[in-house]
């Protein structure tokens, strides 16, 4: 299926017509109401480097304020140089999204006072940004949703209060790494297509390499707007609900939102427009501020940052470097036969930790896939990697990047039961083997040492039986095989 063809059909982001109106859907929770959603994703760019400093961009566990260049903590003279590697990551986003990018894009300051904003302001793109339009297609929902536009701006740091000594700790690591903010259109219908929203968002970015999308983490966070109405007239007020930092509590957080609003609404009562929070225990929003509290964020052009300039050329080169995208993954996969749910779980194992610094990919539980497969009968490969090293691997409480079974290894596994060289149970004991203990060594050479291999020798026609397909014999192989492993683990010669 070509996807490019099947958005067209959603969105016409030339005119942005399509999506601008949408049929109403009755909704069984809240019947006679439509539930109107934008979302503001803001995902943390995997640059090495930050976004206006020479600092390294912080990992998880770093000693508090150890990533803090003078810039990043606004030593009075230090002056911000932007890193081209966050320019290219948001390129890349832009390009899959299939937004408009702006050849002329500018800085700007957004004051307000916070501890762990040191400069007193956060520059950002509001009124330029790098890239608008462009749209996310969500298949399970059948629909698109339109971007409004993607814009560079920093992140703030981070405040820790301790409740026992009654101190709040500032901690800079984190100030000055670069953020994407992807701006949605309201054209989010309900708490289901908002996280599928977020989750098609997520594999989109970590397939180019622009971020590795983790919310638990808080790479990847999301301010949602809600609001409601009844079916043909205006949008209501909105609320903004921020900082969700799981696909689960968007979800959560939208229907009790909605369920709020209607709740005042039918009781003669008004929305006031304010921002809220998420409590996860109650599973309810909350005030924050109101209207009358939103700061003046006073925005003013950056004097010590020139525009962005981009030419047609260096859009290009950006574009024919692109990696494939999430949705020509799922096709490839596709093509070999594999089900649909199997390759959401090929997809989704380790999902993110693929993704390095500055763009750059390691290979992952598809790459893995797809050298198996060569040769072999796709089908026998993913049941061994999903059914078999997947749950083995979580048995150990490990993940797919730390699997020490190697290509080779696995490779040589699948073509001793594929051949009848071994049983596919006497296969399974093996594999645990090899992540109990990982070693260089041959499957074929392992299973000889564990005496996997004298219960074909010496059971020849229980062996050929096995072959034949008769299944009534594979407790006797099992056994045999079973006894010769144990004496040969207890008994070594």
């Amino acid at each position: 299926m070509d996807h490019n063809k099947e958005r067209n059909k959603k969105v016409d982001c030339s005119t942005g017509q399509a999506n601008s109106v949408k049929s109403f859907k009755q909704d069984n929770r809240w019947p006679g109401w439509q539930v109107i959603i934008g979302i503001e994703v803001h995902a943390q760019l995997k640059s090495r480097e930050k976004l206006f400093s020479h600092a390294w961009s912080p990992d998880l566990g770093n000693t508090p304020n150890s990533h803090v260049s003078p810039y990043d903590a606004a030593f009075p003279g230090t002056l911000p140089h932007l890193n081209p590697t966050c320019v290219n990551l948001a390129l890349r986003t832009a390009i899959a999204f299939q937004s408009n990018i702006q050849q002329k894009s500018t800085f700007d300051r957004k004051h307000y006072f916070y501890s762990d904003l040191p400069a007193g302001y956060q520059i950002t793109q509001h009124y330029s940004p790098i890239a608008r339009g462009g749209h996310v297609f969500l298949p399970q929902s059948d629909v698109s949703v339109r971007i409004e536009q993607i814009q560079l701006e920093q992140d703030t740091g981070k405040s820790m209060f301790e409740p026992r000594r009654q101190l709040s700790s500032i901690d800079l690591n984190r100030a000055g790494t670069g953020l994407m903010e992807i701006v949605s259109k309201p054209d989010i219908r309900s708490p289901e297509e908002a996280g599928e929203y977020v989750r098609t968002l997520q594999a989109v970015i970590r397939s180019v390499g622009a971020s590795d999308g983790n919310m638990e983490q808080g790479s990847l966070r999301c301010d949602v707007n809600v609001s409601v109405n009844r079916p043909g007239q205006p949008p209501g007020t909105r609320c903004e609900i921020k900082n969700l930092n799981s696909v689960r509590f968007t979800i959560a957080a939208i229907g009790s939102e909605a369920r709020r609003q209607i709740g005042i609404l039918e009781t003669s009562g008004s929305i006031h427009q304010e921002t809220r929070g998420f409590n996860e225990d109650t599973g309810e929003t909350f005030t924050l501020r109101s209207k009358e509290e939103t700061p003046d964020y006073r925005y003013l052009p950056d004097p010590n940052l020139p525009p962005l300039l981009l030419t047609p050329e260096y859009i290009i080169s950006i574009r024919n470097e692109m990696p494939a995208l999430a949705h020509e993954i799922k096709e490839r996969l596709a093509r070999h036969g594999i089900a649909p749910q199997d390759v959401d779980v090929l997809m989704g194992i380790d999902a993110g930790k693929e993704v390095r610094f500055d763009g750059q990919r390691s290979p992952g539980a598809v790459a893995y896939f797809e050298a198996l497969i060569k040769g072999r009968n796709p089908k026998a490969v993913i049941n061994w990697i999903i059914h078999e090293l997947l749950g083995q691997l979580a048995l150990r409480k490990k993940s797919f990047y730390e699997n020490p079974v190697s290509l080779e290894q696995m490779g040589g596994l699948i073509d001793m039961v594929q051949n009848g060289i071994v049983t596919g149970s006497s296969g399974k004991l093996l594999l645990r083997h090899m992540l109990d203990h990982p070693s260089s060594k041959a499957p074929t050479e392992l299973a000889e040492n564990l005496g996997l291999l004298a219960a074909i020798t010496d059971m020849p026609e229980e062996a050929d039986a096995v072959r034949r397909g008769v299944p009534n014999v594979i407790n006797k192989l099992l056994g045999r095989s079973i006894r010769r492993m144990l004496q040969t683990l207890l008994c070594p010669p």
